[in-house]
């Protein structure tokens, strides 16, 4: 398939100003620089944050499975899970227990992950293995290929083939946003409105098929594409649950606030300085800015800036008194009673990435 980077991105997704980073497989998307000052932040202030967001894909696996089959993923695994069908049908079940029925060309994100399983039928066999019992063969780096017994069935075109990823997926300060998904988010039911991503799709199945020089890479990285415009279309179709907080976002004056505060967490924001942003009185605006968010502003503020540290030192190795300075505090103590009031736990004790 081609195409350039910045047609998709720009003209057809309707992003602007945009600078897209990859760094091995992290897809991590900054924001331009805009003046808060000018009160300029273009016609869509989802998009405007969801710049901030991150999927960087850990492992990836072009698996082929003989029917008739049953397995289980995902085992305690609480990051995110991508899978593309790229020949035969599978049910998918969520955790909840819910069925999906997915048909070769379909996508799916689970963006909390946990235990799902895979079968050739809703009647697949009971009970399920565990498909990262599976023997694995490196493809390159970071994919691998998992293929289990072909003799249950005929010739390759008779197997089930998946390319599945499993993504640390963060989208920084709109966190919360993530314990609001659906269990499953299919990329089947959004191809009507986003018609820009079935050619990706299209690009995958020829991947996965034609197994050309260079294809796992290339895979990887469309893979992170997919899942980023299956989150983004379920943003700016009304994010289920939280459309209150959209609403927010698209009303011009709270939502210069919202963006305000994401842009620059660091800052030493005040009551009276965020109120002014809005344009409104301090009461106005703190009994809009609770009733929308469910929190007051500067308790939101530093919930934010805790989920921003505990990415920054958990996931990016940063020393504590370097993200506590980034984010405004001039006291390691202060920090550090903070990060535990949000957390749970002390700075120090973070987990770090191995």
């Amino acid at each position: 398939m081609s195409f350039r980077w910045e047609e998709w991105h720009g003209e057809k997704l309707g992003w602007t100003r945009r600078t897209f980073y990859v760094r091995k497989s992290d897809m991590l998307d900054r924001p331009s620089a805009t003046s808060l000052s000018t009160g300029s932040f273009g016609p869509d202030l989802v998009s405007e944050l969801l710049l901030g967001m991150r999927l960087v894909g850990v492992d990836y696996r072009r698996v082929e499975l003989s029917p008739p089959f049953a397995y289980a993923f995902g085992e305690g695994d609480s990051r995110a899970k991508f899978l593309f069908l790229a020949r035969g049908t599978i049910t998918l079940r969520a955790p909840s227990g819910e069925l999906h029925q997915m048909k070769a060309g379909d996508a799916a994100l689970l963006p909390r992950g946990g235990r799902h399983l895979i079968g050739s039928s809703a009647e697949a066999p009971q009970p399920c293995a565990d498909l990262a019992a599976l023997p694995r063969e490196p493809l390159c780096t970071q994919v691998s290929g998992i293929m289990d017994c072909a003799e249950k069935a005929g010739g390759a075109e008779e197997r089930v083939l998946i390319f599945s990823a499993c993504m640390d997926f963060d989208l920084g300060s709109m966190h919360p946003l993530v314990a609001l998904m659906p269990e499953v988010m299919r990329v089947g039911t959004i191809l009507t409105r986003y018609p820009e991503i079935l050619p990706m799709l299209e690009a995958m199945a020829r991947e996965v098929h034609q197994g050309r020089a260079g294809y796992a890479g290339i895979l990887a990285r469309l893979a992170d594409v997919v899942a980023a415009s299956i989150v983004r279309a379920w943003v700016e179709c009304g994010c289920g649950d939280a459309t209150g907080w959209i609403a927010a976002l698209r009303d011009p004056r709270l939502g210069r606030v919202l963006v305000a505060l994401h842009r620059d967490p660091g800052r030493d924001w005040t009551l009276a300085e965020l109120a002014k942003l809005m344009g409104a009185s301090r009461s106005v605006f703190a009994e809009r800015f609770l009733a929308v968010t469910g929190v007051p502003p500067l308790r939101y503020l530093t919930e934010m800036r805790m989920r921003l540290a505990a990415q920054w030192i958990s996931k990016e190795g940063m020393p504590i008194d370097t993200a506590a300075h980034r984010l405004g505090y001039s006291s390691h103590a202060a920090f550090s009673r903070a990060f535990k009031r949000v957390t749970g736990y002390p700075p120090s004790q973070a987990p770090r990435a191995a």
